[in-house]
C-alpha cells in the first residue's frame, strides 16, 4: 500500500512538472536564472553567508538548549522553536544565496502560486505533519517529558519537531513518528498511575490475623520509599485462589515514570515483610496421594 501511494505521488509530480516547465518558460519565470553570476567573488560570498547563517542557527539552538524548565509545556515550545530555526536557516540560505548569484527573488515570489500548487500535491504528507504538529502544540495534547503510548509503543516524549516527534522507551530505543501519524495517543502523564503486586501466601495461613498486621506493613513500605510512592500501598484483598497459594493483591500510586520501579519495590518489600511476620511465600507444589 505504501509503495503504491509513493508511486502515485511520483506520477503526479512528473505530470505537474511537465505542465510547470512550459508554463515557466511562457511566463518568463526562468529568465532571471540566466543572469546567475558564478564568478569567484560571488562563490566566496555565498560560502561566507551560508557559514554565518548556520553558525547563528547553531548558536540559537544551543542557547535554547541551556534552559531546563520543569514545565513540560515550556520544554515543548523550546523544542518546536529549535526545530523551526533549522527550516528558517535553510530558507534564508536559499533566498539570500540566489540574491548573491544575481537572481531576482521578487519574480520567483510572484510565481509562488504555481510553486504552492506543486507543494500541495507532492508534499501532502509534509504539510499534514506541520499542521498537525501546530495543532498538537496549541491544544496541549502532549509535551516534551510526557509519557505516552502510540500504537503499542510506550515511552517518554524527548523531542517535538515541526515534522516529527521522538519517543524514547525505557530501553533507550527511539521511535520517530511523523506528527500526522500521532493518532489515538494515550497520555499517561496526566494522572498518577498504579503499580500492582500479586503475592501468594500458603493456604494454611491465618488470613484474618495476617490482615490485621497488613496496615502497619503498608506504612513501613511507604516510609521506606517516599520518593517513589505517593501514598501508602493499599491491600485490595484476595485476588485468586491459585493451585499452591492464596494470591493477595496490593497497589500503590506512583508517577507514570515509576510504574515499573514501584512494582519491583512493592514485590521486594512484601516478600521481606511477610517473612518478618512468619509468612513464607510458597512455591508451586504438587501433592501426591497414594492408595495402598
Amino acid at each position: 500500500m505504501k509503495t503504491k501511494s509513493t508511486l502515485i505521488r511520483l506520477i503526479v509530480c512528473i505530470v505537474l512538472l511537465a505542465i510547470l516547465i512550459p508554463v515557466g518558460f511562457a511566463t518568463k519565470l526562468f529568465d532571471d536564472f540566466k543572469n546567475i553570476d558564478f564568478h569567484a567573488d560571488a562563490i566566496w560570498k555565498l560560502l561566507l553567508m551560508a557559514v554565518c547563517v548556520i553558525a547563528v542557527e547553531t548558536l540559537l539552538v544551543f542557547l535554547l538548549s541551556l534552559p531546563k524548565p520543569k514545565s513540560h509545556r515550556a520544554r515543548s515550545v523550546l523544542s518546536i522553536i529549535a526545530s523551526l530555526l533549522k527550516y528558517v536557516a535553510i530558507i534564508v540560505i536559499l533566498c539570500w544565496g540566489l540574491t548573491i548569484l544575481g537572481v531576482n527573488i521578487s519574480t520567483i515570489v510572484a510565481s509562488v502560486g504555481i510553486v504552492a500548487l506543486i507543494i500541495g500535491f507532492s508534499a501532502e504528507s509534509l504539510i499534514a505533519d506541520v499542521v498537525t504538529g501546530a495543532f498538537m502544540l496549541f491544544e496541549n495534547q502532549y509535551n516534551v517529558g510526557d509519557i505516552v503510548e502510540v500504537d503499542g509503543f510506550r515511552g517518554t516524549v524527548t523531542n517535538i519537531g515541526i515534522r516529527t516527534t521522538c519517543i524514547t522507551d525505557p530501553g533507550d530505543n527511539v521511535k520517530i513518528i511523523n506528527n500526522s501519524a500521532m493518532r489515538n495517543i494515550l497520555n499517561r502523564s496526566d494522572n498518577l498511575s498504579r503499580s500492582v503486586s500479586d503475592i501468594g501466601i500458603p493456604y494454611p495461613t491465618d488470613l484474618a490475623a495476617l490482615e490485621q498486621q497488613i496496615p502497619s506493613l503498608m506504612e513501613w513500605i511507604y516510609n521506606s520509599h517516599p520518593d517513589v510512592m505517593k501514598a501508602p500501598p493499599k491491600y485490595l484483598g484476595v485476588q485468586e485462589l491459585a493451585d499452591s497459594a492464596v494470591v493477595l493483591r496490593f497497589v500503590v500510586n506512583v508517577d507514570e515514570k515509576d510504574v515499573y520501579a514501584g512494582a519491583r519495590l512493592l514485590n521486594h518489600d512484601l516478600l521481606l515483610g511477610f517473612r518478618s511476620l512468619g509468612v513464607e511465600v510458597p512455591f508451586p507444589q504438587l501433592d501426591v496421594h497414594h492408595d495402598k
